[in-house]
This record gives structure tokens, C-alpha cells and sequence, in this order.
């Protein structure tokens, strides 16, 4: 179970609403993050429906340039009719004080969560087959009700190299949601003249139960993910061209009340191509992206048990919002694993939010983008070329993403052998 996956469609909802103030389509916005400290605070009740809540009413209140100019805070709370609740509380870019490069985001997430499925061994219609494998049937997944809580403490450092010299929080000209100007276009292959790179330490901690007819589990694992971050993209909220590159190590060390000590590596990459292939779109981008995940700690027993496993969140996992959308959220889980996207991201001319005026007041959309895509990726028990790029999973499918005050919503539906994938989230799939 990932708790994530249930809420996102509605931090998406909220933080979007968050950013439904006017402003001129000719702005100036802090490089990072991409928010306008304008903004102010919204407050406000909404209502939902979805399988995992049922009917379900919540409450959100967010701000923008609190507690610092380049700083803002989401907090919201869910209860539905089946029984699950969830309290949510975001933070992201709050200057360390007493620095001016150190900045932390927050998350604490605490819910409590009914009937929920997750791709773990305990199915009693599958005793021989370990549930999540590249080969694992789409039913081996678990049932229960439980607490699933999450808490992080992300620090991020940004080293005085490149664009990240001088003032690190220097404004760009937008008009119409595109940079107005050329000044952050530099894309080098050079992290000492171009692009922004940043050293990242991610305390954490999370405890995950799931009670069922036929299974009981609770997982508890807490630890560190150490980062680095080179982003050479010319505009990293939608980019036009460049590449950004990420190496990330998380280990939990067995401490405390922890169920286990685990290590996972992994890194990502991904390239943007400029296109001038119509005159219909005011911007067309090739957009593509590999990520490999490797757990140097994942040992099999002789009786078939795993020890010392990432979890699904942290591990060489896929399926959900961020990778293989036609598939259900960690769906596949190994050892390791690969995968490979490409996006046709294109910007038309049009914007039909244009004609609404009334709405648009409120909303704000500057542009939409229409996105064909491509998916494929494969996990594994080793990490061995010829396997993991035998039998890999293949989805396809269309997103439409907008712009609106300074951010990316975004709908994706994906079609895969098993399933239909819808994801909402907020912004762009690579590289989050």
C-alpha cells in the first residue's frame, strides 16, 4: 500500500486551488521554487469520492511565502465513509536560518486507511509464486485495514557552482507560463558554468500496517537518503532543453524500532529536445528519461524468504503516478530494476480557458500541453543486463498537463496489459 497514491489527486486538487489568484500574465517568479510568494492564503472545506475513501469530506489550508518569501506550507484533513482518515502537512524551500543556500521540505502524513491492496507475499491463492515479481499474477496482492504513517525531513544544499552562484533566489521573466528571456537557457555539459547542483540529506521514517482475514503485517523503517542533484535544465518546472541527472543512496541502519536494515541505490537521468516540427504549437518537446534502482542488501534465504528489502516507496519499484502509469501503484517490486520513458510534449496555440474570462479570473491556466507517451521498464531478481531487458512491461497512453499560477497539474491515462491508469498529480513525471 502506498498512501501517497490515494491522495494524490487531491493534494493536486488542493494545491491548485491554492494558486487560483489573479496575477498578469506578464510575472516574475523566483527561480526556485517556481511559486509566486503573491499568492496568499486559501482556506477551505471540499468533498470527494474514490474506492479507497468512499464519500468523504476534507479541509485544506495553504499559504504562499510564509514562513519566508520563497517558502509556503499545505495542511489538509480527510475522512471518508468507509472508515479511512488522513492528516497531511507539506512544507517546501524554508530557509534554514542563519543560511542562505539550506533549505528543508517537510512531510508528516498520518491516516488511517480500510481495505486497502498491497503487491505483498501472504495471498493464500498463491503460496508458490513471491507477489510483485516481474512473473506475479495481477491478483497476488493483500487485503486489510491500517495506519500508515510518514514522516520526512528533506535538507537540500545548493552549491555556489554554475547558476547556483550569486543570488540563488534571482527572479525570471515569464509571459504567457514560457521564460521571457534567454537567461537560464545555459546547458552546458559543465556543472561548474551550468545548471544548479545540489547535495540533499532525507531523514525519514514511516510505519506501515495492514490487518486482513488471512494476514497480518506491519513494517517500521526509518533511515536517510543521501542526494545529488545536478539540474542543467533551462526551466525546470517545464523544460525545454537540457538534462538534469540524480544519484540518490537511502539506507536504513537497523536503529530503533526499525523491522529490518535495508540499502538501495538508484539514478535517473533524463534529455529534452527541442522541436520546430508545426506551426499550430507554440512548443513542442522530445522528452526522455532512464532510471535504474539496485538493493545491494536484498537477500533471498533458502527458504525463499527476502531480508533486508527496501520498501516498496524506496525500492526498485513500478507502477503508479511516477513510473509504468498502466499499472497499479508498486505493482512490481525486486531486487532491481530499469526503466524508459518518452514523452511528445506539445503546446498549442489555442488556450480554451481563454474564452471563459469569469473562470479564468480564478484559475489561471496559461497554457495547455498535450503529451503522448511511452513506457517501459522491468524488475528483477539481479541486476543483469540481458534479464532486465528481456519481458519488460510496455504501457502507452496520453497526458494533459496546465500551467495555472505557477505550477503543473497534470492528467495522465495510461493503457497496459492489466489495467487502465489514471494519475493526477502536480507537476512533470521526471525528475520530481
Amino acid at each position: 500500500m502506498n498512501v501517497f497514491s490515494l491522495v494524490r489527486p487531491l493534494l493536486a486538487l488542493c494545491i491548485l486551488t491554492l494558486f487560483s489568484r489573479s496575477v498578469s500574465f506578464a510575472e516574475e517568479i523566483p527561480l526556485m521554487p517556481e511559486m509566486d510568494d503573491s499568492l496568499g492564503t486559501i482556506s477551505l472545506p471540499y468533498a470527494f469520492y474514490n474506492e479507497n475513501f468512499g464519500t468523504a469530506v476534507g479541509y485544506v489550508h495553504s499559504v504562499v511565502g510564509y514562513p519566508q518569501k520563497q517558502a509556503g506550507l499545505l495542511a489538509t484533513a480527510m475522512v471518508g465513509s468507509n472508515g479511512s482518515a488522513m492528516g497531511f502537512l507539506y512544507g517546501r524551500d524554508i530557509l534554514i536560518p542563519g543560511t542562505d543556500r539550506l533549505l528543508f521540505d517537510p512531510i508528516a502524513s498520518v491516516g488511517y486507511f480500510s481495505d486497502n491492496e498491497g503487491y505483498v507475499d501472504g495471498n493464500p491463492n498463491f503460496p508458490f509464486e513471491r507477489a510483485g515479481s516481474n512473473g506475479s499474477d495481477q491478483d497476488n496482492f493483500v487485503t486489510g485495514d491500517g495506519w500508515d504513517n510518514y514522516f520526512r525531513f528533506r535538507l537540500k544544499y545548493l552549491l555556489p557552482l554554475g547558476q547556483g552562484q550569486g543570488d540563488p533566489f534571482k527572479p525570471v521573466t515569464l509571459k504567457d507560463g514560457f521564460l521571457a528571456s534567454d537567461v537560464t537557457s545555459a546547458v552546458a555539459w559543465n556543472p561548474l558554468t551550468s545548471g544548479r547542483t545540489y547535495v540533499e540529506l532525507n531523514p525519514f521514517y514511516r510505519s506501515q500496517q495492514i490487518d486482513g482475514d488471512n494476514f497480518d503485517s506491519e513494517l517500521k523503517t526509518n533511515g536517510a537518503v543521501f542526494a545529488l542533484f545536478w539540474d542543467n535544465r533551462d526551466f525546470h518546472p517545464n523544460p525545454s532543453k537540457g538534462n538534469a541527472w540524480k544519484i540518490n543512496a537511502s539506507q536504513d541502519f537497523g536503529w530503533f524500532d526499525s523491522s529490518d536494515s535495508w540499502t538501495s541505490v538508484s539514478s535517473e537521468y533524463d534529455q529534452y529536445f527541442p522541436l520546430d516540427f508545426s506551426s499550430t504549437f507554440r512548443q513542442s518537446v522530445l522528452a526522455v528519461d532512464v532510471w535504474t534502482c539496485y538493493s545491494p542488501s536484498w537477500e533471498e534465504t533458502p527458504e525463499g524468504l527476502i531480508e533486508n528489502r527496501p520498501p516498496a516507496f524506496s525500492g526498485a519499484t513500478l507502477g503508479g503516478p511516477w513510473r509504468m502509469r498502466g499499472y497499479a501503484s508498486n505493482r512490481f517490486s525486486d531486487k532491481t530494476a530499469v526503466y524508459y520513458s518518452a514523452e511528445l510534449r506539445m503546446i498549442p496555440d489555442w488556450n480554451p480557458f481563454d474564452q471563459w474570462p469569469v473562470v479564468q479570473k480564478y484559475i489561471g491556466v496559461e497554457w495547455l500541453q498535450f503529451v503522448p507517451f511511452v513506457e517501459i521498464g522491468r524488475v528483477a531478481p539481479s541486476w543483469d543486463l540481458s534479464e532486465l531487458h528481456s519481458d519488460m512491461k510496455f504501457d502507452a497512453g496520453m497526458g494533459i498537463r496546465a500551467w495555472a499560477k505557477g505550477i503543473v497539474g497534470r492528467l495522465d491515462v495510461a493503457v497496459s496489459e492489466e489495467a487502465v491508469g489514471v494519475q493526477m498529480m502536480v507537476s512533470q513525471p521526471f525528475q520530481f
